[in-house]
């Protein structure tokens, strides 16, 4: 196998029904041909269609061809950075991203991923299963959110004087200021923006943070809202916009006007 592309197409025989999942084009980029070619082949054997690259230039020529569903990213590549790709793949990226990492330890990596706008991540050494599992997850996820929002990149919602654009992410706060938000932020919010006045579960928010990991617990979550809410309330310690219910979760404790 070549270091540099291996292009796979899953192959229907004729007269036989594709499932659902086989139109689903995932890009794979890792330079450890052996690692490509087990992944490519067991995701071709569940009905997906797979593309996998040992590079950026490769994926990029990919990216620009045809479109992509979904891109598993190893974040150790031999001569480039996998989170200097995750940044140039923009926020929010074409699709949905699952990164790889080499170690649990390797906290930093998997935390600056999620905050440049990766989905999910899974650690090496993994089961085969496991990603399939994290793949339909993420795919399902995308797929819910595109139907509960088909117009969400022309989306901008008003609340209690502040306005966020879905497609560029721009916050705005009363005055005008423009207030940079993580990639973990601006999922809370837009969670909130989409279930106004509806108490949220920290499960739900987990999901919708899309911080996916045995290691992660919920208080994880209070400390996103936390970050959320000094940028948001005028008084962090006494809130008015995001709500505590002790003991369910959290609350938009306000009208929301979708533009």
């Amino acid at each position: 196998m070549s270091a540099g592309q291996d292009t796979r197409h899953e192959e229907q025989s004729e007269g036989r029904i594709a499932p659902v999942t086989a139109a689903r084009h995932i890009l794979v980029v890792d330079d450890d041909s052996d690692m490509r070619d087990m992944l490519a082949t067991y995701l071709e054997s569940e009905h997906f269609s797979v593309t996998a690259v040992a590079n950026r230039e490769a994926m990029s020529a990919v990216l620009a061809a045809k479109s992509v569903d979904l891109i598993i990213l190893d974040m150790r590549l031999a001569d480039e950075d996998g989170l200097d790709i995750l940044r140039e793949l923009g926020s929010p990226p074409e699709a949905p991203i699952i990164i790889v990492t080499g170690h649990r330890r390797d906290e930093a990596d998997r935390v600056v991923g999620l905050e440049l706008g990766a989905d999910d991540y899974i650690t090496k050494p993994f089961s085969l299963r496991e990603l399939l599992a994290r793949v339909r997850a993420v795919l399902r996820r995308s797929e819910a959110a595109r139907q509960r929002s088909p117009g969400k990149k022309r989306t901008r919602y008003r609340f209690g004087g502040w306005e966020l654009a879905m497609r560029t992410r721009r916050l705005t706060s009363p005055t005008g200021e423009a207030i940079p938000l993580t990639a973990g932020e601006f999922n809370l919010l837009a969670a909130f923006l989409q279930s106004p006045q509806q108490i949220l579960s920290r499960e739900q928010l987990l999901s919708a943070s899309r911080v996916h990991d045995e290691e992660v617990f919920d208080r994880s979550i209070d400390v996103q809202i936390l970050r959320l809410r000094r940028k948001l309330e005028v008084n962090p310690s006494e809130p008015k916009l995001i709500v505590t219910e002790r003991g369910v979760g959290y609350v938009l404790a306000t009208t929301v006007e979708v533009l």
